[in-house]
């Protein structure tokens, strides 16, 4: 018969016969051996989980982002943290899979997942439909904050097979709470108010946008377009757009 310690088998059989003083020596040197390789089991999962808070020090949009925990690495292929009551999931996207925004054209002056695949994204140049935009320094990040027109996008990737892949190579959750923006770094955390009610919410920006419409060209003047999830949660789904204000946010460890 056998004893299960954790996710390890010890055979009792083994034990026959032995005095208790060594039985009791074998039976500590096998309990350590199956803790260490249960421990070793575990450290190879590809996910980091993590906590910040949002520092008391803030002030309105002066100040940039955490020490850079909470991006992907090369050995991770999924994210989770929390920002106060927020919790935010990262994972990282197949290259197969399509661009949320399919008007991308390059990045770095590269193919757009080729960009991506390199890293070389967080504030590279890129065109759209032929548009040069050159978005922000990690330093002028560090005293953004506006105020104009938020919309929301993505609810279309809901009817892709798999998935669709933001402008920094993650898996976009139509659901979660990130968002588009022009200029800001990828990825950014910023503080968006929603001036028509007051809701306040955090979000991670990953992707680029919005940019003007065939059917819409105004749309380009939008400051941030939403995911649904935090869309919801400022409570401007139905009515599509609303007066926001945005601003970059420091974080330290929680």
């Amino acid at each position: 018969m056998e004893s299960k310690i954790g996710s390890c088998f010890c055979p009792r059989r083994i034990f026959t016969g032995m005095s208790k003083f060594t039985s009791f020596l074998l039976l500590l040197i096998i309990l350590m051996a199956g803790v260490t390789s249960c421990s070793v089991l575990r450290t190879t999962f590809s996910t980091m989980k993590t906590g910040y808070r949002v520092a008391k020090s803030t002030v309105k949009g002066t100040i940039w982002a955490v020490r850079g925990t909470y991006e992907l690495t090369k050995e991770t292929t999924k994210l989770v943290y929390h920002i106060g009551k927020f919790t935010f999931e990262v994972v990282r996207a197949p290259l197969e899979y399509p661009l949320v925004r399919d008007d991308l054209q390059t990045i770095d002056g590269l193919p757009v997942k080729e960009a991506i695949r390199q890293g070389r994204v967080k504030n590279a140049p890129y065109t759209v439909k032929g548009q040069h935009y050159v978005p922000m320094t990690v330093a002028s990040a560090q005293t953004y904050g506006e105020t104009g027109v938020a919309s929301w996008y993505g609810e279309e990737t809901r009817r892709q097979p798999g998935g669709s892949m933001t402008a920094n190579g993650e898996l976009f959750n139509p659901g979660g709470l990130t968002a588009a923006h022009k200029f800001l770094p990828l990825p950014t955390h910023v503080q968006v108010t929603n001036l028509e009610n007051g809701r306040s919410i955090i979000v991670r920006v990953n992707d680029r946008g919005p940019f003007p419409s065939q059917t819409n060209p105004d749309s380009g003047n939008r400051i941030i377009d939403l995911s649904r999830g935090a869309a919801e949660q400022l409570g401007f789904v139905e009515k599509g757009v609303a007066r926001v204000h945005v601003e970059t946010i420091q974080l330290e460890d929680g």
